[in-house]
């Protein structure tokens, strides 16, 4: 059901090219490579589980969760560009 001057599908269309978008981004930013031994902030070993379970892991769980807690959330861009969310 398009409404307007969009074509039928198109709503379904922008939300997969956000969820596409969200997919990339986060496969971008998983690590990569050998493993540490070690944490890079804190030198604390890295469990050899976790350096298994996550290839090219450089932090440990500890140190991962804080830098996760200060990483800003990515909202994205509004694809449909409605005129209630120009006005945020």
């Amino acid at each position: 059901m398009a409404g307007g001057w969009s074509k039928d599908g198109d709503v379904q269309e922008q939300i997969d090219n956000t969820v596409e978008d969200a997919v990339h981004r986060s496969r971008s930013r998983l690590p990569h490579g050998e493993s540490l031994h070690h944490c890079e902030e804190c030198d604390e070993p890295i469990p050899q589980a976790r350096r298994e379970a996550l290839p090219g892991v450089r932090l440990c769980i500890n140190c991962q969760a804080e830098r996760d807690k200060h990483e800003k959330a990515f909202s994205g861009y509004n694809r449909r560009g409605s005129k209630d969310s120009q006005l945020r």
